[in-house]
């Protein structure tokens, strides 16, 4: 089974019956913020050597990515999800 495909409440501005969006996109983006931070808090494992090489690239691509999902702005607009991501800003 796909994520997508779960038997999960569909993000939308509104249901049938005009009531608040399911999916609340100011606290998604807060958990993608504070995995960020986790992420360069994250002790390095007793490895050393590719293992441990890969590691650090790993971390740093977690750290990126999430980063970047925290800094969006998230609409939704007719069940439509989207993320508006200034990559202008440093």
């Amino acid at each position: 089974m796909n994520w997508w495909s779960a038997n999960l409440p569909v993000p939308t501005t509104t249901d049938n019956v005009g009531s608040v969006a399911t999916l609340d996109t100011d606290a998604m983006i807060q958990r993608f913020r504070e995995r960020a931070q986790a992420v360069k808090k994250r002790p390095l494992p007793p490895v050393a050597g590719d293992e441990r090489m890969h590691f650090i690239e790993q971390s740093q691509l977690d750290f990126q990515d999430f980063a970047i999902i925290g800094d969006a702005e998230a609409t939704i607009e007719d069940g439509v999800l989207t993320l508006r991501i200034d990559l202008n800003s440093g």
